[in-house]
């Protein structure tokens, strides 16, 4: 399965369990409404779950709202519900996905995990503003239109946990002709290619 070992120092072996079903659900699934690329689904321990629980542990302290958008198969936000259902129980997690079979599939996780995350089949921008402490996004889109997104729902405190690749610094650059913001780019633990970027005091330019 990859080396998990960081992750399972830190959680049971009844949300391990949790995640390994999470994955069984995501392989049934998959070759139907395409939620991961196939070449993926070997893999996808590391490349999906693995990969999306690094993020719930990036999260700042007394986050009580957590706003997945973009949603897909659940990376990162339901995930990072799983990991939060033992680690931090007080964090209400709202996950928008404008698909609707893979809104299905999220109800799915949810009602077989006991997760208490609400499914939301709708488009980002279309929703009222959740005033999340933490809004997370992996493969949705190029950094500058997905801050557009990503104030929709953020907090003006809040952080915005953002899963990119090799190209961030280039997306960096252009996001910036339109937003300021801090920034941290934190190593991926599964691609050397990869960041998370932790992003706060987000404001038009």
């Amino acid at each position: 399965m990859g080396d998990d070992r960081w992750l399972t120092e830190h959680v049971s072996r009844e949300t391990i369990e949790k995640l390994e079903t999470y994955q069984a659900l995501l392989e049934k699934w998959s070759p139907k409404i395409n939620l991961v690329a196939k070449s993926t689904i070997s893999d996808a321990w590391t490349r999906h779950i693995v990969d999306s629980a690094q993020v719930f542990f990036l999260r700042p302290d007394g986050a009580k709202r957590w706003a997945d958008i973009g949603s897909g198969a659940g990376f990162p936000g339901l995930v990072c519900a799983v990991l939060a259902a033992e680690i931090a129980p007080e964090i209400e997690f709202h996950l928008i996905e404008s698909d609707q079979r893979k809104c299905a599939f999220l109800r799915t996780v949810v009602r077989d995990l006991g997760l208490s995350a609400k499914v939301y089949a709708q488009r980002i921008d279309s929703m009222e503003n959740l005033n999340a402490d933490v809004v997370s996004a992996r493969a949705l889109a190029p950094l500058g239109p997905l801050l557009e997104l990503v104030a929709c729902h953020l907090a003006p405190s809040g952080s915005a946990l953002l899963m990119k690749g090799a190209r961030f610094e280039d997306e960096m650059a252009e996001a910036q002709s339109k937003w300021r913001f801090k920034h941290e780019a934190i190593p991926s633990k599964t691609d050397d290619n990869a960041v998370v970027l932790r992003i706060g005091d987000l404001k038009r330019d």
